[in-house]
């Protein structure tokens, strides 16, 4: 984590704007996903699924940049896993695979 690691570069503007620009991107094109294939509702609920993992892998994320010690390491654990669960769900399609 850049946070513990290499403090400074958290004070660069573009580290603190780049993050902001990204889930920005991925959330509204999720969305738009959603919107322009409004008659495949059924058939996109993984879409779902994973607009829903990207908003706590957010939640996350800002939880691991902003509190301190061991619970900054558990968010950025769950962030982790979050990403990874994203990533299930993209390669088999199926929402909530684990659920």
């Amino acid at each position: 984590m850049v946070s513990v690691f290499k403090p400074e570069y958290l004070q660069q503007k573009t580290f603190k704007i780049i993050p902001h620009v990204v889930d920005t991107f991925l959330l509204v094109s999720g969305i738009s996903l959603l919107v322009r294939s409004q008659n495949l509702a059924d058939e996109l609920m993984w879409v779902i699924s994973k607009i829903i993992i990207l908003i706590a892998y957010i939640g996350l994320g800002v939880l691991s940049m902003r509190i301190q010690g061991s619970k900054r390491w558990l968010a950025f654990a769950g962030a982790l896993a979050c990403y990874a669960y994203i990533i299930g769900i993209a390669v088999t399609k199926t929402g909530f695979i684990y659920f």
